[in-house]
């Protein structure tokens, strides 16, 4: 993806028109507190994550040449094409209040048409509903999924977000025969801001409890782990994925490419924690931490001495590491949106609804195709080909 330093001006009705175009590293770091910060997926060294990509790093500029909004795009280009997809994912990391969204995204299509762009992706990071944990848990049963339930919280960013995306022409990824979601839409987050360590523990259901105290009473101690101790964090991973019928596709060459990644922009984004046992480990959990707030990212446990509860007291010990980092909230990533006890894709969110959480809806990922007969059969070929690999297993997100 050539791109250049192009900006381009948006002619629009707003008092303030806005420019978009590359942006360095550190004036893109600069900006990260923007709107409350960024997701770990649109920090600069996720590119270098994402090895099958290509990227930049763009900034949208006021009148006064002030960085008014960021993202980090993703590009791939189309086998046998010199056209490309592009990809935001969890972002633009813009002002999603703005009741006039054209000025933001249509500078943003107008730089990459012109950069040979045939579709674009993104994930706005603007919640949509939320359901307190107690909620799901009084409504699950058999059938019951999380939204055939009325939530706690309709969040009105999101759902304004929703209404004028599709008034400017995108569509909602999953409608209409296109592809789902890249990343999840149901997230299960726990707030931590102005809430003592008492206070988390006292959100914790009974089992998590009594799991903690039982691990302690093990002798199950957690440490930091380390670049080395990523191999054993890997082969516990496929261990949990062949016990519960599921598969990431990520390959350890991955996570050691994240750690490093992650980590040479800024020393402690991505930590690794190990619980174990007579110096066993039992259990490694990967957190990220970007300004304000953590991501448990994924992990895995032993086949063995599972009656040791080793996972929920890594857990907690996360969960309390991130509180005093100062973060606001702990996110423990997608759950299904399942709530039938009988179904297996419910034993995820039944674990983390533990914690005493929310499960928080995002207003998922949208596509536009770029204009011209061309891109619409490209776009249609690359769905077709994305379905087809869906039906198949998931691959490296």
């Amino acid at each position: 993806m050539s791109g250049g330093a192009v900006v381009l001006t948006l002619c629009s009705t707003s008092q303030v028109p806005l420019t978009i175009g590359q942006v360095e590293p550190l004036e893109y770091q600069a900006a990260a507190n923007l709107y409350g910060g960024r997701s770990f997926l649109q920090v600069p060294s996720w590119s270098a994550v994402k090895a099958a990509w290509t990227s930049e790093l763009l900034a949208w500029r006021d009148g006064d040449n002030r960085v008014v909004g960021t993202s980090l795009v993703l590009f791939r280009r189309l086998p046998g094409f010199s056209r490309w997809y592009a990809y935001l994912p969890e972002g633009p990391n813009i002002d999603w209040t703005d009741p006039n969204l054209a000025r933001w995204l249509d500078p943003l299509l107008d730089y990459l048409e012109r950069n040979g762009v045939f579709a674009v992706r993104m994930g706005p990071p603007a919640p949509y509903r939320r359901w307190q944990a107690a909620t799901l848990k009084a409504a699950a049963g058999p059938g019951r999924r999380v939204d055939h339930i009325l939530p706690d919280l309709v969040e009105p960013i999101g759902s304004a977000a929703a209404d004028r995306l599709r008034a400017l022409g995108w569509r909602r990824c999953g409608e209409g025969g296109s592809a789902g979601d890249a990343q999840p839409r149901f997230l299960f987050q726990v707030p931590l801001e102005k809430h003592s360590t008492d206070d988390l523990w006292n959100r914790l259901g009974k089992d998590w409890k009594r799991n903690i105290l039982k691990a302690t009473k093990a002798g199950v101690e957690i440490r930091r782990g380390s670049w080395s101790d990523l191999a054993a964090f890997y082969e516990l991973l496929r261990q949990t994925e062949r016990r519960n019928g599921f598969q990431l596709g990520r390959s350890l060459a991955y996570f050691q490419r994240e750690y490093r990644a992650l980590n040479s922009e800024m020393p402690g984004m991505m930590r690794l924690y190990l619980s174990t046992c007579d110096d066993e480990v039992l259990a490694a959990h990967t957190m990220i931490v970007v300004g304000r707030r953590a991501w448990y990212q994924t992990g895995g446990s032993a086949d063995h001495r599972r009656d040791v509860r080793p996972s929920h007291i890594l857990q907690w010990s996360m969960i309390r590491e991130a509180s005093e980092l100062g973060a606001e909230l702990y996110d423990m990533r997608g759950v299904s949106g399942c709530l039938d006890p009988e179904d297996r894709a419910f034993g995820l969110l039944r674990w983390k609804l533990g914690t005493g959480g929310e499960l928080a809806e995002t207003v998922g990922e949208w596509e536009q195709v770029l204009p011209g007969p061309i891109n619409g059969v490209l776009h249609r070929a690359m769905v077709a080909y994305r379905n087809r690999r869906v039906r198949k297993g998931p691959g490296d997100p």
